[in-house]
């Protein structure tokens, strides 16, 4: 049986695309009005080592406490010396937060010595990037046994880069 043409059949049909580019950017600013921004976790106050004199020194801030890390040639840690002491090998991260402890005394909130001390890491250029990590965090705060964060340092510097 012979096929039928209708009338339309091998037509172009063209579509206007307009509201559906309409419609795509009403959705993209929906959802960037109605995003919740939250504050980014492990947000360290961190300064890199620079080249020339940052300027004047403020009479009023601490004496930075330094934090030697050796490694060996594996980038392994081998010590932890905090200003002259060297710190134990069975748990270093541990004794520092104690040290840590001991410097701050747990004073928090504005314009507590945790807010005002900071601290130099002078790392071997080799050293694992995770024992780095552990020093931060020992050094930074803790969990407090009422689950509320306790912070300890929050002014951290690394010294500039160490060759093994």
């Amino acid at each position: 049986m012979p096929r039928i043409k209708s009338k339309g059949e091998g037509e172009r049909v063209d579509f206007d695309m307009t509201p559906m580019i309409d419609c795509c950017f009403q959705l993209i600013i929906f959802f960037m009005l109605s995003l919740k921004i939250f504050a980014s976790e492990g947000d360290f106050s961190i300064k890199m080592p620079v080249s020339k004199s940052e300027g004047p020194v403020d009479p009023t801030q601490l004496p930075p406490i330094k934090l030697r890390m050796k490694a060996d040639g594996t980038g392994r840690l081998v010590a932890i010396t905090m200003g002259t002491k060297q710190l134990s090998s069975s748990d270093p991260f541990a004794e520092l937060r104690r040290e840590v402890r001991s410097i701050i005394k747990d004073d928090i909130g504005p314009g507590s010595s945790g807010s005002k001390q900071e601290i130099e890491l002078d790392c071997d250029a080799n050293l694992q990037y995770q024992y780095v990590m552990r020093a931060i965090t020992a050094v930074s705060g803790y969990v407090g046994p009422d689950r509320q964060v306790v912070k300890l340092i929050e002014r951290i510097k690394f010294s500039p880069r160490r060759q093994g």
